[in-house]
């Protein structure tokens, strides 16, 4: 007898493993010993801002509203000290180079000109980051996207602009629990046109309660219509301890509300589809003739991630670490204000070792919910084993179920239509029990 399948809205893995799963680390290992045979010539910088004008219904980010009492000054000296003590760690053995920067959040774009202006010189002074030389991105909101915000980042070399706009349809805003005007959402848009940076990226969300494959189609074209060369496309969820956690159980979505978002993935996928976008994975959509503007959204995931900032993760090899987790607004603002006391930034508080089974795991599951698949042998290159010999029960159910190619080229690993629809239930079956034991004994705060 068959097994189900797992439900197509599990959770979306942006990272394995999930923070829920990083522990406080025994003896809080120096940075300079985890970072002392890594390879340094290709880093990833990524820099965390943790605060938002409002806390949309739906977010579970590591953010808080507002910034009392001179905070953000006192974040950015925090930032600025963790970035010194992690450049220190880095040594000059080697070339040190960073081919990537970001900076996310929260919103960034939260901080004034000038703090962003200060926050691209801990970028570049302190880390060595030449951000004119690299891709970098910036996310951004439609109330903080101002034009002097926006002229600084592009002056400092943005790349690449993403707003979070998630419905055009104000109804459909408010029942997010993020009340917007449409008339601020397309002036926000204008102003980053007007900016010149090269690359404007769309978040939209699908689920809300009352949204329909019409005003779906509302929110695709008035995105559309500013020809962004990516388009994110986000399932909504309803998590523990967000504002909409706490008007509904999450428990109670059914089976009605997973075929809705279904409905509504490949209404939008195929919208895109039809007019000139190729998908890059189940969110990520890029308008062909734009061409890549930077890794893809898998590369942060990749080794060698230096992340500065409470919520900012970082990895190497062999351990990912990070700042302690929460959800809960009181728990956010506590670690906030223990961040910003903090001096000695030299040592790996949280994290989660990565020994060879846990990479095999992280290998194929960023590359596997990619549109383009996996090659077979580099993974073989890689690890000296085959995808088959280490997961051959997990992708014998994926191939049951539909979810792999069975066209893709010979050596390629590569899920289906279908398979690229379900990857929020695909993914969570790559856990190891370990992770998932971690996972579950995690208490939410």
């Amino acid at each position: 007898m068959s097994t189900p399948a797992p439900r197509p809205y599990r959770s979306y893995v942006y990272a394995y493993p999930h923070k829920t799963a990083y522990r406080e680390l025994a003896g809080l290992p120096e940075l300079a010993v985890l970072w002392a045979d890594e390879p340094k010539d290709a880093l990833s910088l990524y820099a965390h801002i943790p605060f938002c004008e409002v806390r949309c219904g739906f977010c579970n980010l590591f953010t808080r509203v507002g910034a009392p009492d001179g905070l953000t000054t006192r974040y950015l000296d925090a930032l600025d000290r963790q970035a010194a003590a992690v450049r220190e760690a880095l040594g000059d053995g080697g070339p040190v180079r960073f081919a990537t920067a970001a900076f996310g959040g929260g919103t960034p774009t939260f901080l004034t000109a000038g703090e962003l202006e200060r926050l691209c010189d801990i970028a570049e002074k302190r880390m060595g980051v030449d951000l004119r030389a690299v891709p970098l991105s910036v996310e951004t909101s439609p109330a903080t996207a101002t034009a002097d915000r926006l002229a600084l980042l592009a002056e400092r070399g943005a790349t690449r602009l993403s707003i979070g706009v998630q419905s055009f349809v104000e109804a459909e805003a408010r029942a997010a629990v993020r009340p917007q005007r449409r008339a601020d959402v397309e002036a926000a848009l204008g102003r980053i046109r007007d900016s010149g940076v090269p690359v404007l990226n769309i978040d939209l969300i699908y689920g809300i309660d009352g949204q329909t494959e019409r005003s779906w189609q509302v929110s695709l074209d008035a995105a559309l219509a500013w020809r962004p060369e990516e388009l994110y496309l986000y399932p909504l969820y309803v998590r523990p301890l967000t504002g909409l956690g706490r008007l509904q159980d999450p428990a109670a979505a059914d089976r009605a509300w997973d075929e809705q978002r279904l409905r509504l993935y490949r209404y939008g996928r195929d919208h895109l589809l039809a007019r000139g976008y190729e998908q890059v994975s189940m969110r990520m959509f890029r308008r062909a003739d734009a061409g890549p503007s930077g890794p893809d959204d898998h590369a942060c995931q990749t080794d060698g991630m230096i992340g500065l900032g409470c919520g900012a993760r970082s990895y190497t090899s062999a351990l990912h670490y990070s700042f302690d987790y929460a959800v809960d607004m009181r728990e956010i603002r506590s670690i906030i204000d223990v961040y910003t006391e903090t001096e000695d930034f030299s040592r790996a508080p949280h994290g989660y070792g990565m020994t060879g089974a846990e990479a095999r795991r992280r290998h194929l599951l960023q590359s596997l919910l990619q549109a383009q698949g996996m090659p077979v042998d580099g993974y073989e290159e890689r690890f000296g084993s085959s995808p088959a010999a280490d997961f051959g029960p997990e992708l014998a159910r994926f191939e049951a179920l539909g979810w792999l190619d069975a066209d893709a080229p010979a050596g390629l690993l590569r899920l289906s239509p279908e398979g690229l629809a379900h990857s929020d239930g695909l993914g969570p079956e790559l856990f190891s029990p370990a992770v998932r034991a971690a996972m579950a004994a995690y208490e939410a705060k």
